[in-house]
């Protein structure tokens, strides 16, 4: 798929999969595509799991009862970063940037492919899900899992969400001015 065609393609995708496995030569691809994403002082400090194993993605799909992507996913992509990431420039660290270009390298992946997926983020953060996720994957202290992807063959066909038009949220030069009155 062109480039352009799987940007303007991408969606979320919360609805129903297909149970067929995704090949794990899919699942490598799409993580390389992660792994291409730029990182702040090229530090490379994103982690993936790739998880297909039927016991592990059974607990994971228990876990979301108001998605269905997550419920029914053949595969999931677990991105993980530090829990104190090191600061590396001016005080600054950049974990939470690197993985969300990882992240969305990897949507547009997922999609060019031809699967679906949505992008699991705050659910995470509550009710102590990323840890309950954390402990499923031992992960060692100080990691944490901050984006689940769950991957799959989509039931339904669901178009992207129209977008605010290009006018009212690009400008050349210069923050818009409010327009005068004559």
């Amino acid at each position: 798929m062109e480039l352009f065609d799987a940007i303007c393609l991408r969606h979320s995708y919360r609805g129903p999969m297909e149970p067929t496995p995704v090949p794990r030569e899919d699942l490598e691809r799409i993580v390389g595509a992660g792994l291409r994403a730029p990182s702040g002082k090229n530090a490379q400090t994103t982690q993936f799991i790739i998880i297909d194993d039927k016991q592990i993605l059974s607990v994971l799909q228990g876990l979301h009862p108001a998605n269905k992507a997550m419920q029914q996913a053949p595969a999931m992509i677990a991105c993980i970063i530090d829990s104190q990431p090191e600061k590396i420039y001016e005080g600054y660290d950049f974990q939470l940037e690197d993985c969300a270009a990882a992240t969305e390298n990897m949507l547009l992946a997922i999609t060019a492919l031809g699967y679906a997926s949505v992008w699991i983020d705050g659910w995470l953060r509550v009710e102590g899900r990323a840890e309950t996720v954390a402990n499923l994957l031992h992960l060692p202290t100080g990691k944490k899992v901050q984006i689940l992807l769950p991957v799959g063959r989509p039931k339904e066909q669901w178009e992207q969400r129209e977008r605010h038009p290009f006018s009212t949220r690009v400008s050349y030069n210069r923050y818009p001015q409010p327009q005068e009155s004559l």
